[in-house]
């Protein structure tokens, strides 16, 4: 995977989907920064950055993923890739359904995926400084450069959905006593019942996880 560092951006994702758009990307790509200054959140929200945080999007070819993944999983798939990461930097981060990285019951992070052609574009920002507002920053001192270098190997290995839909079973006991957000609509995820394809049933109603 090619891996691109720039000083300063506006939305890393954006710059990845640009790039697709106009044919000039061919090849899984990562474009990472510490001061993203226009992000793009989940329902349209933008992602408001501190200079020296994580910030990074990747275009991974859709015919080079898992076999048994489902698109609508994608945020699901990746964020429990990087939170193994964090783990072993001794990081006792957890992901809340389907895309936010949290520590205890604050925000740390979040991930948002798009299709695009024939690429799936996953972008990460991660609070590795100390924040005053809502959001919380991370609990180990980690350098960004070395996060990437380990989230890297791990998805040249691309492991089954099957084995991380397996640990993130676990891992979604801890959202239900959280909302989430579905076609301007809030819902309680304490009843909610986790598919295969990381969809939710709420209420007899099937809630994707794309974001």
């Amino acid at each position: 995977m090619e891996i691109i560092w720039l000083d300063s951006i506006g939305s890393t994702q954006s710059y990845l989907l640009d790039h697709i758009r106009n044919k000039s990307i061919s090849e899984a790509t990562l474009i990472a920064t510490s001061n993203q200054t226009a992000g793009m959140g989940s329902r349209g929200n933008s992602w408001i950055s501190q200079k020296g945080n994580l910030f990074f999007s990747f275009a991974f070819l859709k015919d080079k993923l898992p076999s048994d993944l489902p698109l609508s999983a994608a945020s699901i798939y990746f964020s429990m890739l990087l939170k193994e990461v964090l783990e072993s930097f001794g990081s006792k981060v957890w992901v809340k359904w389907p895309n936010d990285f949290y520590l205890n019951d604050a925000k740390v992070g979040g991930t948002i995926t798009n299709v695009s052609n024939d690429f799936l574009v996953c972008g990460i920002g991660l609070n590795l400084l100390k924040r005053d507002d809502e959001f919380q920053s991370f609990d180990v001192d980690l350098d960004g450069a070395v996060i990437l270098e380990r989230f890297i190997i791990l998805l040249k290995n691309t492991p089954s959905w099957k084995k991380v839909l397996k640990n993130f079973e676990i891992e979604f006991e801890r959202s239900k006593k959280f909302y989430t957000h579905y076609k301007n609509e809030t819902f309680p995820l304490k009843d909610a019942i986790l598919c295969d394809d990381g969809a939710l049933m709420i209420d007899n109603q099937r809630i994707y996880s794309l974001r």
